[in-house]
């Protein structure tokens, strides 16, 4: 049975609710009235430095796994499962009180070699159930949210009909992510399901074209009853880039209109371009993330905030988009000491205005 937007829009929020946030693992969002909060979070980091799990417990709601649930680490073959990473994450989380965002059931990248060798479409249709139902039901008591497929819009959408390419799409075509959905759904109908992509925020270069396309597919799945729950906004800020506040602030209302929550999830600012004075540096990507929380609180608070780490000292912007002056990059709340920046200053601004 197709679902209204009207009634999807009631359900969740009515179910989603402040007072309801403990039962999905947020308890300090009930007693504190604050958005829940959380970081991505590398086993190799918690590992290499105890106060980043100290950190991370003292001050977030959630952790959301870097690489641990990702095909190529939870899937070395057919058949088979490695839940060692993923576990240590989930163990992490349950110790200390935490919900997991799981991250990320189906996407293009970061997939085993064996994957490629499918041929049929009913042999990726049941690797693809199989992966789901056992990540979702060994994560179940602490994962109430989940990827459920990520960046399914290409980089350039030449049309709001564009979907990027994948194993997925190659052998079950734009199905791929009904089926996805359909099936994450029956396996824990309680979950928060959730469609995550980048570059939806901007004014300019391919940004408005890619919002463009991620609404269409998102009003299409709606339309054909696909169990889609929230929208993620990675909002992995591009340093300099303007904000489309009055646009990117009705996109975001239109998906409210369809009863989807929104959620922050891998917020970071790539600051390469920037200037190398820190206090003006520091002012600048506040001043971002600024502007890109007053466009998605425009229409209401968002679900929650995730950043993509928690401190300067471990980000995948240090060696993705180093900066050519040499100095440290600063894309996140905390600095490489753990003291707070301004970033974390606008996100604790904007967690109040629930």
């Amino acid at each position: 049975m197709t679902i209204t937007a009207l009634s999807r829009r009631d359900v969740l929020k009515g179910g989603l609710s402040a007072g309801a946030f403990a039962g999905l693992g947020f308890p300090a969002m009930a007693q504190q009235a604050l958005l829940p909060y959380g970081a991505a979070l590398y086993r190799p980091d918690l590992d290499a430095d105890p106060r980043l799990g100290v950190e991370i417990a003292k001050r977030c709601q959630r952790v959301t796994p870097v690489n641990e649930l990702k095909w190529n680490l939870s899937r070395p073959a057919s058949g088979q499962f490695d839940f060692a990473p993923g576990d240590a994450i989930a163990d992490f989380a349950r110790a200390n009180g935490l919900a997991m965002h799981g991250h990320t059931l189906v996407w293009y990248a970061e997939n085993p070699d064996w994957l490629a060798s499918l041929t049929s479409a009913a042999a990726a249709e049941r690797e693809m159930d199989d992966h789901i139902a056992t990540l979702m039901t060994r994560y179940g008591d602490v994962a109430q949210s989940w990827d459920v497929v990520n960046e399914p819009i290409p980089d350039v959408a030449r049309s709001p009909k564009a979907r990027r390419d994948s194993i997925w799409r190659r052998l079950l075509g734009d199905d791929y992510i009904g089926l996805a959905f359909r099936k994450a759904h029956a396996v824990d109908p309680q979950a928060l399901l959730v469609l995550n992509e980048y570059d939806l925020e901007f004014a300019i270069e391919h940004s408005p074209a890619k919002r463009a396309a991620f609404a269409d597919l998102v009003t299409e799945l709606v339309d054909a009853g696909v169990p889609v729950n929230g929208i993620g906004i990675q909002a992995h800020l591009r340093g300099g880039w303007p904000i489309a506040k009055d646009e990117f602030a009705r996109f975001v209302e239109d998906m409210r209109r369809l009863g989807l929550q929104i959620l922050v999830t891998e917020l970071d600012v790539m600051d390469q371009d920037l200037p190398r004075s820190i206090t003006e540096r520091d002012a600048l990507i506040a001043a971002q993330v600024t502007d890109l929380f007053e466009a998605l609180w425009a229409s209401g608070p968002v679900h929650s905030i995730t950043t993509w780490g928690l401190t300067d000292k471990f980000t995948w912007v240090k060696w993705a988009y180093p900066r050519a002056d040499g100095s440290g990059n600063r894309p996140l709340p905390l600095d490489e000491f753990y003291a707070p920046k301004p970033m974390h200053d606008v996100i604790e601004r904007f967690r109040r205005m629930a």
